[in-house]
């Protein structure tokens, strides 16, 4: 009994080589050619990245977390939908207090310092401030990743 050498992909690197000049002829050179060449190898030389790709400055983490705790805590809607999943965790196994605010209850007040950043860590945080109706203030700190799509609060750990 002899045995026949497999040949299937010889037949399958004879049909694509046979398509290639075919898929070649169809488009027109200056259609593939890219219209900005010099202004697109600038832009590949100045920023490595991708354009879609981008981290929150410290601005937009400021800007964010002021806007999330707002001057008397988070919104219902911002607790759903602007907060990580570890987060979420956090507030069901602690339910006695407020994993955000590092406090059962609402604040008299919030301020929230400018952000920090540590871009090789893909983390950003601030230090919020709560005042409460006693007139006891507490502080924390809230983080951010800075690769978050959309923006969200990772984690806050609570001062004391």
């Amino acid at each position: 009994m002899t045995l026949t050498p497999h040949r299937s992909g010889t037949l399958l690197l004879a049909a694509v080589s046979a398509l290639i000049p075919l898929v070649a002829s169809s488009a027109p050179a200056a259609a593939l050619a890219d219209p900005h060449p010099v202004r697109h190898h600038r832009h590949i030389r100045a920023d490595p990245q991708p354009r879609w790709y981008h981290r929150h400055t410290t601005e937009e983490i400021t800007r964010f977390l002021r806007t999330f705790y707002g001057s008397h805590g988070p919104s219902q809607q911002d607790r759903v939908q602007r907060v990580s999943q570890l987060l979420r965790d956090k507030q069901a196994h602690a339910p006695e207090t407020d994993v955000l605010l590092c406090h059962p209850g609402t604040p008299q007040s919030v301020t929230v310092g400018q952000a920090t950043a540590m871009p090789a860590a893909f983390v950003g945080w601030a230090t919020v401030t709560t005042t409460w109706a006693s007139g006891a203030t507490d502080t924390f700190t809230a983080y951010v990743r800075t690769d978050s799509r959309p923006i969200m609060l990772d984690d806050v750990i609570c001062a004391g």
